[in-house]
């Protein structure tokens, strides 16, 4: 499973909401955090966000299970290992 840690902010509401409307895809509650797994790929579009870059750039908190291949001004993309 891969897993994406996404400190819960208001700043980072959107990143969880937009990688929870893929249905492979679930967000959770961990403490602090919105973890956000998939059996597979977790892709994040950041336009669909509305992010801005400073907050984009620095959404990510962790990642279990998988390594970030993608981090850029359009995507990010967790790919499991």
């Amino acid at each position: 499973m891969t897993a994406l840690y996404v400190l819960d902010v208001p700043e980072n509401t959107a990143v969880a909401k937009v990688a929870g409307q893929d249905p492979d895809v679930a967000v959770a509650k961990l403490g602090p955090y919105f973890e956000i797994t998939a059996d597979g790929a977790i892709v994040v579009d950041r336009r669909a966000t509305g992010c801005r870059h400073a907050v984009w750039y620095s959404c990510v908190a962790g990642v279990g299970g998988g390594e970030i291949v993608q981090h850029d001004k359009d995507a990010l993309r967790v790919e499991p290992r």
